[in-house]
């Protein structure tokens, strides 16, 4: 799949003065729920009303969604509030119904796209439609899966489409539902500038003190778009009702919002920029020749293993080794996730360098 400008041509049709904001809640509860939410939402920066349909529950027994009914009542935003609407759908059928109805916009869930059979599905459902389809990244931290269904998506003859980073699933616990991972979506964004990047904030944080920071972040890395899940009684929601705000606080969230500027001439500003670079580039240097140089005191040990015939995984040393680091990191104000991405993938090639060190 090659980059393309069509790709953002159905944003671009919005002439939108701000980025594009997706809201509404997590799930289509009552049609006075919708219809409420969403002519409070059409007094905000809301362009595109959301609410799910069909809910994909991990255990059987939640709330699945109350179905094909929901899809009328979405109409009805349409026709009181101007707004366009969205939903998911994981099946080929929930594609025919949505098209039925003229929902405007198709989001792939992160449970489907995991799936490329499912994917496939609902790509040949969708030949010969002139609709926007999204993709949200699947659950697990595959980039290549995460664009493999957008390209069965643009292989079905789709060619406005966007992306959605609602974070992946861990078993560590973090400060989120699902970590973000920014490193997977700026890798998506760099090899497809013009494929629209929207955040989904309520997913990757899980709660709703934490949806403004991380809707700043998207922003300081130049999303086109947000996803807020927003429901008139958050706390009574049916689905998720810790991660929904109040259309009031959706407000609060997207007037306080800064949006940066790509660069500026300022003389101040790019004689300090290009100093801190400076800088940067021989800090950089200097990590790769410590690092070179610890490789090498690795392959002088993996020799002394070998000689001694000693296993070259020693476990407890590892664990004692990442702990002290933690610790340390922490006193310099690096977050323990950091160090521990570090450490282990230098503790990889530690042990690979070992290896061949015979």
């Amino acid at each position: 799949m090659e980059n393309t400008a069509t790709f953002k041509t159905w944003l671009e049709d919005m002439q939108l003065e701000h980025p594009l904001v997706i809201a509404g809640p997590c799930s289509a509860e009552t049609e006075e729920q919708v219809l409420e939410t969403a002519h409070q939402l059409k007094n905000t920066d809301t362009n595109v009303f959301r609410a799910g349909i069909w809910k994909p529950r991990t255990r059987p027994g939640q709330f699945e969604g109350v179905g094909e009914k929901g899809l009328k009542w979405l109409q009805k935003v349409k026709e009181e509030t101007g707004l366009l609407v969205t939903t998911e759908v994981g099946t080929a059928d929930h594609v025919e119904k949505a098209l039925q109805h003229d929902i405007d916009i198709l989001w792939v869930g992160a449970r489907t796209t995991v799936n490329p059979f499912a994917v496939q599905e609902i790509a040949d459902a969708l030949k010969g439609v002139d609709k926007t389809v999204l993709v949200k990244n699947p659950v697990n931290p595959d980039l290549s899966l995460w664009l493999g269904a957008v390209e069965r998506i643009k292989n079905a003859g789709i060619s406005q489409l966007g992306v959605i980073h609602r974070g992946f699933s861990t078993y560590q616990k973090t400060e989120y539902r699902n970590n973000p991972k920014w490193q997977i979506a700026i890798e998506l964004k760099k090899e497809f500038p013009d494929l629209p990047m929207i955040l989904d904030p309520s997913h990757i944080c899980g709660r709703r003190d934490t949806i403004f920071d991380t809707c700043q972040m998207a922003l300081d890395l130049r999303y086109e778009g947000l996803m807020i899940e927003t429901h008139i009684d958050p706390d009574n929601a049916w689905s998720d009702a810790m991660q929904q705000i109040t259309p009031e606080r959706l407000s609060e969230i997207t007037r306080d919002l800064k949006i940066r500027i790509d660069n500026t001439n300022e003389k101040d500003y790019q004689h300090k920029i290009k100093a801190f670079r400076k800088d940067l580039d021989v800090l950089d240097k200097n990590l790769l020749d410590l690092l070179a140089h610890r490789m090498g005191v690795a392959s002088k040990i993996g020799k002394l293993k070998h000689e001694k015939n000693v296993a070259i995984l020693q476990s407890d040393r590892w664990a004692h080794v990442l702990e002290k680091m933690i610790i340390n990191g922490e006193k310099n104000g690096l977050s323990q996730e950091f160090i521990e991405k570090i450490f282990k993938a230098i503790h990889i090639e530690s042990i690979s360098v070992q290896q061949k060190s015979k």
